[in-house]
């Protein structure tokens, strides 16, 4: 017969099984907010199943939760969306951060000037996500497809780049390896070599520009908001006609760099401090 294991053990393990279902089902919970907001309209809870491959039981359980803790809520046709607790929680983050407060002003402020529409951006992992953006007086002819809460490859946008220059070289290539893309105009770089060398350049140039990359004639212009270490937190960049990019470039350029160079002012990050490692 064999020996009983040591109380110690039993503890030990039942306690490792507790912490692995509870980072399961966290896991999983993130998993039906994150493709609700992803992909930016309600779902019926068999849709969302289905399309993160959980067990049905499992996810009506999860969502039967997430439900009765007010992070999802229930519409009259039975489809779900992002609760009001999750807003509540947004509202209280984005209160708390200078950064987002000072680069929105900067934001309105630079739109105003050029007559564009202008874009805050940041990374998250092999994306670019846009976190902000006023509009162009123009917008109702030219209307820009990437709004707030867009997510796109790194690749394919002038900011995307920006936003890994200051990595060191290596990771920058790895980073292109694993996540660049072909765009739908097939014109966005896709070489990881060349992406991580132009990352790097642009970072330290504080400008980076795309014509036609992502979306058909289609320009961006974007300068890096760098923190007191260098790193690229976050870009301010102007989304506009190709043709009117080309046509007055050197004002766009000029505008767009006072911009981001304002935001750091503002927040204490001297631009000395901007730098791509090598």
């Amino acid at each position: 017969m064999p020996a009983a294991k040591p109380k110690a053990i039993h503890d030990n393990a039942d306690e490792a099984a507790q912490t692995r279902s509870r980072v399961s089902g966290i896991d999983r919970a993130l998993q039906v907010l994150d493709y609700l907001q992803q992909t930016g309209i309600p779902a019926a809870p068999y849709a969302m199943a289905k399309a993160l491959g959980l067990p049905l039981s499992t996810a009506y359980a999860l969502i039967e939760g997430l439900v009765e803790r007010n992070l999802l809520a229930r519409r009259a046709d039975g489809t779900l969306w992002l609760g009001a607790r999750l807003y509540r929680y947004g509202l209280s983050y984005a209160h708390s951060l200078d950064f987002l407060e000072v680069a929105t002003h900067e934001m309105h402020r630079l739109r105003d000037e050029v007559g564009e529409t202008v874009q805050i951006c940041t990374r998250d992992g092999d994306e670019m996500v846009v976190i902000g953006m006023a509009e162009g007086p123009g917008s109702g002819y030219f209307r820009v497809n990437t709004r707030v809460g867009s997510r796109v490859p790194l690749n394919w946008t002038a900011s995307g780049r920006l936003l890994v220059g200051h990595l060191p070289e290596r990771e920058r290539l790895s980073l292109f390896k694993r996540g660049a893309k072909q765009s739908h105009t097939g014109r966005a770089d896709t070489d990881p070599a060349h992406l991580a060398r132009m990352a790097g350049d642009s970072l330290l140039a504080r400008l980076s520009v795309q014509l036609g990359e992502s979306d058909y004639s289609v320009a961006c212009i974007a300068s890096p908001v760098c923190d007191a270490s260098g790193a690229c937190v976050a870009t301010i960049s102007i989304v506009l006609p190709e043709q009117r990019a080309e046509e007055n470039r050197a004002h766009y350029i000029n505008a767009v760099k006072k911009a981001s160079l304002q935001v750091q002012a503002t927040l204490g990050w001297p631009a000395a401090q901007t730098q791509s490692a090598q």
